[in-house]
């Protein structure tokens, strides 16, 4: 076992943005060691510009509390300093004896949307093989598992955009359901300001301040009003009859559900008023170049799946995907939320979207790892069920986390902190002491994004490179190493295993190859060489920058109209909790916040923990703008500092879900999931306002 091979700092480099999933170019140099950060004008996403966390990013490289020494409890329940062999030695013992005594489901595995491809691929293998349990699934269940369900319904693959981010700039009217990129991904809005905007969002964020037309639905009625706007497209005649007579299936079924939904029975449920839901309606079909796309906002709820399926029929009955200046996308949200949802550290998929059900692709992967096919568990629980079901009977007893803080993320996080303590050993992989972390029996410290090699896909299915310009610190060890060191100490074969990026990415050619996500004709030649290299890709081939301009992914070439119906929200206001409460990010900060609150200038943009509420909402609950106030669910409370804002409706609050401890979003947000997806409820709860003492940052 060694570091990674010490080479001198290259005098400048170029890689891509560590946070979200637009990957923006930069371009990395180290004069006189403290490494510098730049936009890479070249490339066409950002073209030239950055965010404010983007500018930052190499703060995070020299963060005063990073990680350079593996952590293990000692018997007085403290974290101590410990070397990596006694690390290694003690977390393959547990893990050894608690699958002796309990299965192999006993341990379980939790990953990241932010891990590399090389990552997350090598974590899934590592999951089925090594430890031999079903029990793994990423942190992307809490952001993209509902768009990626109703994606690959509708199309038949699951690719957040399946055009360039470039071509958005060429269109007349966008609609964005439930998404707020003027804060979550700013560069994008340079591809947003010749379109008319569309946005539909209970509050008046920064992107609804640029919208033509602004929607404002009461929380939880996404998939009413998606209903409402596909009544009027058919009833008003702007369905597009021939695309949907050649290219799609299921609309008569689908239209039998709509037909019910007209516009004042929608403005009765939504609040929005008919007149805008006719406005929206005829903005996009008057429109020769239009895109419908998807957020968190639309996603994030027990009927997520639905309510994308509802805004994709929108989309397919005005004749929108697969066609040259239009379409249909989701906003994939974390840095390789994309690629870490096809490299098979999702619960039921393995490498390139193959199935874990499915005879053929389960021997394809067999063959590929060097096993029996009989060798490869099923599939297993979603993120949220597993969290959940540690501490019960046939639940796991030990878990390993790399890339993700669910401590902080996880909705109902009181009662995940609760089940994270009733673990008999719990190991955090990361390279700042997150809450998880500091939760954890084992922490070993690993390499982050300047320090590292491998490839990342970005929301619109391109893969990039990811490139290290300096060394880690000594004391530091790449994730791949970790992972063979671990499944050697288990008694697997080393060269199952390779701790060589290239090495790996060359494997994922082979597992992709003929998959719906193949990467077989990609390599990091040709990546290095700046070629735009868009999944599928087979060998041979230059990429498919747009799906779909032929024929959808299903077997018969057409999309699939999804039949869906408006429910409820598991939770309603009530007398005790009058208001809805939702969720999201602000521009400072990034997911739950470990790396972003470690930079100064991010923390002095946005501090501590804060409430946007309605200033005469403030008012019936006693208090003023500034004031300390607990934010208060059936399941618990968050303390906060009261922002007013008179952009929230008046029955609505929304925190951002980035801060820790007594701040936490998540520890009033329900866990009420997505029957589909697996995707929680993080989107709308019944709260209360209540005077608080002042909340700490």
């Amino acid at each position: 076992m060694s570091a990674a091979a010490p080479h001198a700092p290259r005098a400048r480099t170029a890689t891509h943005c560590p946070y979200c999933a637009l990957q923006c170019a930069t371009l990395l140099s180290a004069p006189g060691g403290t490494v510098t950060v730049e936009p890479d004008p070249a490339f066409p996403v950002n073209r030239g510009s950055l965010c404010q966390k983007g500018w930052t990013a190499a703060a995070l490289l020299a963060a005063p509390d990073r990680l350079t020494t593996p952590l293990l409890r000692d018997p007085a329940g403290r974290l101590a300093p410990t070397d990596w062999n006694r690390a290694l030695d003690h977390t393959a013992e547990r893990l050894r004896a608690l699958r002796a005594a309990h299965g192999p489901d006993a341990v379980a595995v939790l990953g990241g949307g932010g891990l590399t491809n090389e990552k997350a691929y090598l974590l899934g293998k590592f999951a089925r093989l090594a430890l031999g349990t079903s029990r793994i699934d990423y942190n992307g269940r809490f952001c993209m598992a509902a768009a990626a369900v109703a994606q690959r319904a509708a199309f038949g693959v699951d690719r957040g955009l399946p055009f360039p981010v470039t071509d958005l700039a060429a269109a007349e009217v966008v609609l964005l359901a439930g998404a707020n990129p003027a804060e979550t991904m700013p560069p994008l809005m340079r591809h947003l300001e010749r379109p008319d905007l569309i946005v539909i969002d209970p509050r008046r964020t920064r992107t609804a301040a640029t919208a033509a037309l602004h929607l404002r639905p009461v929380p939880g009625t996404d998939l009413a009003l998606a209903l409402g706007l596909l009544h009027l497209a058919v009833s008003e005649g702007m369905l597009d009859k021939t695309y949907v007579a050649e290219r799609t299936t299921g609309f008569d079924e689908t239209w039998a559900r709509a037909g019910a939904w007209w516009p004042e029975r929608v403005e009765s449920v939504t609040g929005v008023p008919a007149a805008e839901l006719r406005a929206a309606v005829r903005m996009l079909a008057g429109a020769s170049r239009a895109y419908v796309l998807t957020g968190r906002g639309a996603e994030q709820h027990s009927k997520g799946s639905d309510t994308v399926a509802a805004f994709a029929n929108l989309a397919l009955a005005l004749g929108l995907p697969g066609r040259p200046g239009r379409g249909f996308g989701t906003l994939t949200g974390q840095g390789n939320g994309q690629g870490g949802r096809e490299m098979g550290q999702k619960a039921d998929q393995l490498p390139g979207y193959r199935s874990l059900e499915d005879p053929a692709d389960r021997a394809h992967i067999a063959a590929v790892w060097g096993v029996a096919p009989h060798a490869l568990p099923g599939p297993g629980p979603g993120a949220h069920e597993l969290l959940d079901s540690i501490g019960s009977p046939g639940g796991p007893r030990a878990l390993l986390v790399a890339g993700c803080n669910p401590l902080v993320s996880a909705p109902d996080s009181g009662r995940v902190a609760e089940r994270l303590a009733a673990l008999e050993l719990l190991v955090v992989a990361d390279f700042v002491p997150s809450e998880t972390a500091m939760a954890a029996d084992v922490v070993l410290p690993v390499t982050q994004w300047a320090e590292e090699e491998g490839t990342l896909t970005s929301l619109e299915g391109r893969v990039l490179r990811r490139r290290r310009l300096l060394d880690p610190p000594a004391g530091v060890l790449p994730d791949l190493e970790v992972l063979r060191e671990l499944a050697v100490r288990l008694g697997e074969p080393a060269g199952r295993y390779p701790a060589d990026p290239r090495t790996v990415f060359e494997e994922i050619r082979e597992a992709t190859r003929g998959a719906p996500a193949d990467y077989s004709g990609i390599d990091y030649a040709r990546l290095d060489a700046g070629e735009a290299l868009y999944w599928p890709c087979p060998e041979g081939g230059g990429g498919t920058p747009r799906l779909f301009l032929d024929r959808f992914a299903h077997p018969d070439g057409r999309a699939r109209f999804a039949p869906v119906e408006h429910r409820e929200a598991a939770e309603r206001p009530d007398r005790d909790h009058p208001l809805y409460a939702t969720t999201g990010r602000i521009l400072a900060h990034y997911q739950s916040g470990a790396q972003t609150r470690r930079v100064e200038e991010l923390l002095r943009a946005a501090p501590e923990p804060f409430v946007l509420v309605h200033p005469d909402t403030a008012a019936r609950a006693g208090l003023a703008d500034g004031q300390s106030a607990r934010v208060v669910s059936a399941r618990g409370g968050a303390l906060v500092r009261v922002r007013c804002d008179p952009g929230l409706r008046t029955d609505t609050v929304f925190v951002p879900f980035h801060f820790p401890a007594a701040g936490r979003a998540n520890l009033f947000t329900h866990a009420a999931l997505d029957p589909r997806s697996g995707m929680p409820e993080f989107k709308v709860c019944a709260v209360r306002l209540e005077a608080a003492p002042c909340p700490r940052p």
